[in-house]
């Protein structure tokens, strides 16, 4: 690989951690296209299910470095961080399912991960982070007025998300927090991406959270997000959308990322009305009526130029890539 003299126009370095995730593959992907030279942070170097398919990326070979983390170990973050003029900051496990010690499995990570590439961004003078948070750290927010379309000025009650047993949003809005903190007192450029439920083709060998929540829903099963489901977006707009705010420095402050806004019997009705041959239950009883529909609630990211691909062909593109891989 490439080393520091040698990158061309890939001279502008950015590192992104979590970057074998399946966020982060598209967000490399794209950022090579781009011409960027990219350190991307993984949690295992010596597992092929995270280093191939970002290492068979055209440009790879030239302007990506992959870098090993731990994010219970802030000193893992500083040399992936290190000449990076930006930072991506995606890395945050993804449990949807329930855990023996949520506190220690989901939020410290997250939490403690967060500050600590924060602290490496801002102590190697790094001019601009992008962090990914969640929808999830958006809702439930039982002080919403229930008449209007949520947006960015929305947090999630942190402690009706604990009595909810929603450890994941709690781990998202937790690190969202304390992002913002830091930033503030620490002068440091922070811009917070917040996607809902993000679906369509993966570049990892395996599909993993968001993904395996429709992959449920398609054979059958009834997955439980009334309390804070609100649509879904193709994970190339979010890859999109991460670049568009990292690119735009004048982008401040949080950005709800989905198609649109919509409710879980609006989602599982049009699943079913698509692929009438599976068997993808209706939602009988709808329990959403804190979810305002819109059609467009991401404003902030259509004025930065994202422009998000529909509905129909996000759930296609995402059946073809179940189909691929032998899932449905």
């Amino acid at each position: 690989m490439a080393s520091d003299g040698d990158r061309g126009s890939g001279s502008h370095l950015v590192c992104v951690t979590g970057g074998s995730g399946f966020i982060g593959s598209w967000l490399v992907r794209l950022l090579l296209d781009r011409g960027y030279t990219v350190n991307a942070t993984v949690k295992n170097l010596e597992d092929e299910g995270e280093t191939k398919h970002l290492q068979a990326l055209d440009g790879a070979d030239a302007r990506l470095r992959l870098f090993q983390m731990d994010l219970l170990d802030p000193a893992t973050a500083r040399p992936a961080i290190e000449g990076a003029r930006g930072v991506f900051h995606l890395a945050s496990p993804v449990i949807l399912h329930p855990t023996q010690d949520p506190e220690k499995e989901l939020v410290e990570p997250a939490v403690k991960g967060t500050l600590g590439v924060l602290r490496a961004a801002k102590d190697c003078g790094v001019g601009r982070v992008v962090m990914v948070s969640s929808q999830t750290a958006m809702v439930p927010n039982p002080k919403w007025p229930s008449d209007k379309v949520i947006d960015e000025d929305s947090w999630a009650d942190v402690e009706l998300l604990k009595k909810l047993e929603l450890w994941y949003s709690v781990s998202k809005t937790l690190a969202e927090k304390v992002a913002w903190d830091f930033a503030e007192k620490q002068g440091l450029q922070l811009a917070v991406l917040n996607p809902a439920l993000v679906l369509s083709p993966t570049l990892t060998p395996s599909i993993t959270g968001s993904l395996q929540v429709v992959l449920q829903i398609m054979r059958g099963q009834r997955f439980d997000m009334d309390h804070y489901f609100l649509g879904c977006v193709d994970v190339r707009d979010v890859a999109q959308s991460l670049v568009a705010l990292y690119e735009s420095p004048s982008a401040q402050g949080r950005h709800l990322c989905l198609e649109s806004a919509e409710r879980m019997v609006d989602f599982t009705n049009k699943l079913a009305d698509l692929y009438p041959e599976l068997p993808v239950q209706r939602v009988q009883e709808d329990k959403q009526e804190w979810v305002v529909r819109e059609k467009e609630p991401s404003k902030k990211l259509i004025k930065l130029g994202v422009r998000f691909i529909p509905f129909d062909k996000i759930i296609m593109d995402t059946m073809d890539c179940f189909r691929s891989k032998g899932l449905i």
